[in-house]
């Protein structure tokens, strides 16, 4: 397979994940994940260990939205070989929840390793930058 072909593929699954997020699916949006995953997510706990742990936080930050959801990619870069790939890119989502209106940005590395034909996430970690001097996350920083 080719490096563009397995680029293909990787952003056909991020660009499945965007919709995920905008109709608010949980389902879809876990779909290409690792039993065993282990993601680094905005908030807490540490780290998530395994798909049913990252289920039960995907459902409840999607239903915390309330109307319309925006969801873009930004920034995405690919890096693939034979049977593992990574890619880091920059989120922006926009909407209502239940405590007010969101509109961040935050920094994403996902690790794939192909598994029996596909290629499955293995571990995801997001972040945000923060403050030196307030120790605050900057939530509100654009490129």
């Amino acid at each position: 397979m080719t490096p563009e072909s397995t680029q293909s593929q990787i952003r056909r699954i991020l660009d499945r994940w965007a919709d995920a997020v905008r109709a608010k699916d949980s389902k879809a949006l876990t779909a290409n994940f690792a039993p065993d995953v282990v993601v680094f997510d905005l908030i807490d706990p540490l780290k998530y260990d395994g798909l049913e742990a990252l289920k039960q936080r995907a459902a409840q930050w999607l239903s915390a939205f309330q109307g319309p959801v925006s969801y873009e990619t930004e920034d995405l870069r690919i890096t693939t070989g034979d049977d593992v790939a990574f890619c880091h890119s920059l989120n922006h989502v926009k909407g209502t929840t239940v405590k007010g209106k969101i509109d961040m940005r935050w920094r994403a590395t996902v690790c794939f390793q192909k598994i029996d034909g596909q290629w499955t996430v293995t571990h995801e970690h997001s972040s945000v930058p923060f403050n030196m001097e307030t120790g605050q996350a900057s939530l509100d920083l654009r490129t």
